[in-house]
């Protein structure tokens, strides 16, 4: 039977009545400029700040400067596609990130894509990048010491679980090494590791990463990965990213450690962003906010008390310096918002000294609080008996006579720089190190020739492991040396020096 007009407009007015559809209000704006990673957005009156905003061809944009016309947006990814004259919308949303488990031993961008071929990424959980640090009331103090496994810094400058310990230091010295050393050295202790690489060159991240799995630490590990080909608003945003998928392990009773390497780059992209914006330069031309930038960002690591689920985040910033110059601008503005620093010097670099720590800039403001008791015990006069080693040594370099006395401390001083050498990608757990610092520090070594310490050391442990595994038990469990094990520990070293 055919249907006359008044059926069908009838039918289509009832369809049109019963119809639920949703009302989505939506500012439209429309680009007026586009170039360098920037675009100037016409008629986005309800834009908000930091608001995630969608560009055509699947481009989306981060507002940035909200003017009376106009808003300025840097855009998350390739504009070689957007044209003037074309519509953005806001979307509600600040820019989040996937976090949880299914992100551990993945390589992803700064949005959280998969960038290792290893297939989409299983979580349905996102995150704002950008958040309010936890409060004072949140956070408790600083006592779980977190091992980086490098006798030099267990030692002397420990890092606490939720302490923020920056590492500064000229190019090539040996940053990145002690930070993928703390990684490694995390395995098996149920500590979550982001690695967040800021403008490095994409083969050294890959070299990291085949590292990493070289030595099973991906098994607990996110790399977070900006490299120096991205854009400079991507760049921008990693540490940010990398922050909200360790706070999400945090916030859920856990620990985890951050590593942004490094965050000299990170302020040079934001400098750049910020000059296409035509924001007004500073000092060095930099921003204004410069010092916002990182403060927001570092002050997010926490140690969180009981009561909003004990986790922490641990952070190990990375400055680069140039020729050791500590008070430029951004490098004294970072040590001001850390709780201490690892300075690592060109020229013991390039004496043999490795990890090259200068004993006398760098500090932990945690100190002895995040050690272990046996290590408190061993190693609490260690850093100023190394720093008046150094005065005494060069004092020594003018060829006087010197002392018995004198000498004695300068062959004991070389003797505990010896023993604080240490290869690359070999973290040493604590009760080793604190077998092998109450050797040096309490003159054991003394009739050992310099040159043959290493390998003493090395013949030490092994000869431990296999015949005094039950002390070096004891120290770990205990987590102190007690007149009991002190005894025996005399007494391993003794057989030992027999045998050796």
């Amino acid at each position: 039977m055919a249907l006359s007009a008044e059926d069908i407009t009838s039918i289509i007015k009832q369809q049109i009545a019963g119809a639920k559809l949703p009302v989505i209000e939506r500012s439209v704006g429309t680009i007026v400029q586009v170039g360098d990673g920037i675009a100037q957005v016409f008629g986005l009156s309800g834009a908000m700040a930091s608001e995630l905003l969608e560009f055509p061809h699947g481009v989306y944009g981060l507002a940035l400067n909200l003017q009376e016309d106009t808003v300025s947006v840097i855009i998350l990814g390739d504009d070689s596609e957007l044209r003037e004259g074309e519509e953005v919308h806001t979307t509600g949303r600040l820019v989040e990130v996937p976090v949880g488990e299914a992100l551990i031993g993945r390589v992803v961008n700064p949005l959280g894509q998969p960038v290792d071929g290893k297939g989409p990424i299983e979580t349905t959980e996102t995150s704002p990048i950008d958040k309010v640090a936890p409060g004072v009331i949140t956070r408790k103090s600083v006592t779980v010491p977190l091992q980086t496994g490098i006798k030099a810094i267990d030692s002397m400058t420990p890092i606490g679980r939720g302490q923020r310990e920056l590492i500064i230091g000229d190019r090539q010295t040996g940053k990145t090494a002690i930070a993928i050393d703390t990684i490694i050295n995390q395995k098996g202790t149920g500590v979550i590791c982001i690695y967040v690489a800021i403008g490095q060159k994409t083969s050294k991240v890959a070299e990291i990463v085949a590292t990493l799995e070289r030595f099973g630490a991906m098994e607990h590990t996110i790399v977070v990965a900006a490299n120096a080909s991205e854009p400079a608003s991507m760049q921008y945003i990693a540490p940010y990213s990398g922050c909200s998928m360790g706070e999400y392990f945090r916030d859920h009773g856990r620990d985890a450690l951050i590593v942004y390497d490094d965050l000299s780059k990170h302020a040079a992209a934001y400098r750049q962003v910020s000059l296409l914006l035509r924001r007004p330069p500073g000092r060095e031309a930099f921003p204004g906010d410069v010092f916002y930038l990182h403060s927001r960002l570092l002050e997010r690591a926490a140690c969180l008390n009981e009561q909003y689920g004990g986790g922490t985040l641990t952070a190990l910033p990375i400055i680069e310096t140039q020729l050791g110059d500590v008070s430029a601008y951004i490098p004294t503005n970072v040590i001001s918002i850390t709780d201490g620093q690892i300075y690592l010097e060109s020229d013991l670099f390039y004496q043999g000294q490795r990890p090259a720590v200068n004993v006398g800039l760098s500090v932990s403001r945690v100190g002895g609080k995040a050690q272990i008791r046996a290590m408190r015990t061993v190693a609490g006069t260690l850093r100023l008996d190394l720093a008046a080693f150094r005065d005494l040594a060069a004092f020594a370099q003018f060829g006087s006579d010197l002392d018995a006395a004198t000498r004695a401390r300068i062959e004991q001083g070389q003797r505990m720089t010896y023993i604080l050498r240490q290869p690359q990608y070999q973290p040493v757990t604590v009760e080793h190190q604190v077998v092998i610092l109450y050797a040096g520090i309490r003159g054991h070594l003394s009739d050992i020739p310099l040159a043959k310490v290493p390998e003493w050391e090395t013949g030490f442990h092994e000869y431990l492991n296999a015949q005094h595994g039950d002390l070096l038990g004891a120290i770990r469990d205990q987590q102190a040396l007690t007149p009991e094990l002190e005894e025996k520990l005399k007494q391993a070293i003794a057989d030992y020096k027999k045998i050796a």
